[in-house]
């Protein structure tokens, strides 16, 4: 760390060392819930419908107004205070194979992370975080449940310092065993080059793939301010720089605002939440009900109908802030995206870790060709959700570009045209192996909508009349097949073929094929997952977007 109006350079620590002294304050929010639903329940009228029983018990924590603030200062202070406990046990660093995290007060846990196993590293930023500068580091490794490290929080500069020196290392790492050597965290470090710096990349050359015109140019490697580790940086402090500079980035895509927003007003969800209300007022006007009468008809009370409309306000709270300035881009880490409103999420999706993609078009967005993209992300064992969006709202051609960054090379002579035959097509159009026309029986609405695909490289599976889906699923990501039949299928000859992905939303399946042909997908998917397998590598990867030199 330099002295006066130098820059502060950001490094990984080598030795034990505690996160950031206001960590309690930054995750302690949820303290403040509790008094503010006791003043809730204490001021609720009785028409309300509220339990008498914890409605007493809100006035008698509310006779004395000293006693609410006596009784709010003590649960806040014992939450800090515990909160400082457990930060003062709780400590991180940069080993020789791993990264390193131990805590715990009364129970002991210590985590290891190691290099060759790092999967992802991610920069979150809560709002509170966002606005004093800090962040919290998810290291996502190859594991099970529970294999994440989080270190929340640090300074911004030393969250991202963290970030950049762990994916160089682990790459270093992963390259040297591939090469069959070996690698430390120092002998990685040499080769990383001498001079850090912070705006000096060039950016990558654009490259066009599945229909895309022209894929825009971007350099990664912003600069942050950041300061001492005290207090103190909440108030600002002196601009830095990481040593280990951030991967140069190409810019791909990114989602207007005013796209989002439009997406949100045409989903069903906010479509319920204004008709409800219009509806109510409606009745209460026209039919000068009152309404207490219209509540007991509901057969509810203000109590309950208050959450549905706070969950149906929090799908298009969640869609706006987890779609907010989303922005795609290329390095040679993998996929980049960054989103967010209130809390700010920079994510990496390295190359072949992308199991599954499904494209989803609701009704409302057929006139304008929207579409949606999530995909199924190895690796994130404990927060698939907020990591499963590749594109929140796009255009079909922006839809075309997200799948080319994770399935650059289709395998079909004509890529942009096959995945459009499968977005809107039905029967055995494009090559397509239908639904049996025996399956309308107990599927009326859609059963021409529902097919199969394979091309050299993936497994496309469609379905949908009023609702579209699009299943992507690349031969080498298969985990395992399953055939299935029901008693009704059974009767008429059909199966179902699931294709098995790991932790995620997306769930391929074809279903209400013909059983001969369901039993030749079968063979023929397992016998193309193997081939894959064996033969495609993230070099591959690098090559096709245009990241091998």
């Amino acid at each position: 760390m330099t002295q006066g109006n130098a820059p502060v350079v950001y490094r990984a620590p080598r030795e034990w060392t505690r996160l950031h002294p206001v960590s309690p304050l930054l995750g302690g929010w949820a303290v403040f819930g509790v008094v503010v639903s006791i003043a809730l329940y204490n001021y609720a009228p009785s028409w309300t419908g509220v339990d008498p029983a914890l409605q007493e018990g809100a006035h008698f924590l509310m006779r004395s107004i000293l006693w609410v603030i006596v009784g709010a200062v003590v649960v806040i202070g014992l939450a800090i205070g515990f909160g400082y406990l457990q930060w003062h046990y709780s400590e991180y660093r940069l080993s020789s194979v791993a990264v390193e995290q131990r805590k715990g007060v009364l129970f002991k846990q210590h985590k290891q992370a190691r290099l060759d196993r790092v999967q992802a590293v991610d920069v979150v930023q809560p709002l509170i975080a966002r606005i004093f500068r800090f962040a919290s580091l998810k290291i996502e490794v190859a594991g099970g449940e529970s294999s994440t490290i989080a270190l929340e929080y640090l300074r911004l500069g030393d969250a991202e310092a963290m970030r950049n020196e762990l994916l160089a290392l682990s790459a270093g790492v992963k390259r040297a065993k591939a090469s069959g050597g070996e690698a430390t965290v120092d002998a990685v470090v040499s080769d990383l080059g001498g001079a850090p710096h912070v705006d000096g990349a060039e950016p990558m050359p654009a490259t066009a793939g599945l229909g895309a015109d022209s894929v825009g140019d971007s350099v990664a490697g912003e600069r942050h301010d950041a300061g001492p580790g005290s207090l103190r940086d909440l108030a600002g402090a002196p601009a830095g720089y990481a040593a280990t500079p951030a991967s140069p980035q190409r810019e791909v895509y990114r989602v207007r605002t005013s796209d989002l927003l439009m997406s949100i007003l045409l989903s069903w969800p906010f479509v319920w939440l204004v008709t409800i209300p219009v509806v109510a007022v409606a009745a209460v006007l026209v039919m000068n009900l009152d309404v207490s009468r219209i509540l007991a008809v509901a057969g509810a009370s203000l109590v309950t109908i208050v959450p549905v409309a706070l969950a149906l306000f929090g799908f298009f709270w969640n869609e706006l802030s987890r779609g907010y300035g989303f922005v795609a881009g290329l390095s040679e880490d993998g996929i980049h995206l960054r989103h967010g409103l209130t809390e700010t999420r920079r994510q990496t999706v390295p190359a072949g870790r992308v199991q599954a993609i499904e494209f989803q078009q609701p009704l409302l967005w057929r006139r304008r060709d929207w579409w949606r993209i999530t995909i199924n992300v190895a690796g994130y064992q404990d927060d698939a959700q907020a990591v499963s969006t590749l594109l929140p709202v796009g255009t079909r051609q922006d839809a075309l570009t997200a799948l080319w960054l994770v399935l650059p090379d289709l395998g079909d002579p004509d890529p942009a045209g096959t995945v459009s035959q499968a977005l809107s097509g039905q029967g055995a159009e494009g090559g397509f192996t239908a639904a049996s026309s025996r399956s309308k029986v107990f599927d009326p609405w859609q059963w021409r909508q529902r097919g199969v695909r394979a091309t050299e490289h993936a497994l496309l599976i469609r379905r949908g009349r009023f609702v579209r889906h699009m299943y992507v699923v690349p031969h080498e990501r298969t985990q395992s097949l399953g055939l299935t039949q029901g008693p009704l299928q059974r009767a008429r000859g059909l199966a179902d073929v699931a294709v098995h992905s790991t932790n995620g939303p997306v769930k391929p399946v074809a279903r209400h094929l013909d059983e001969a042909d369901a039993r030749e997908l079968l063979i023929a998917q397992a016998q193309r997952a193997a081939h894959e397998r064996q033969a495609q590598t993230a070099e591959q990867w690098k090559g096709a977007v245009g990241l091998d030199g």
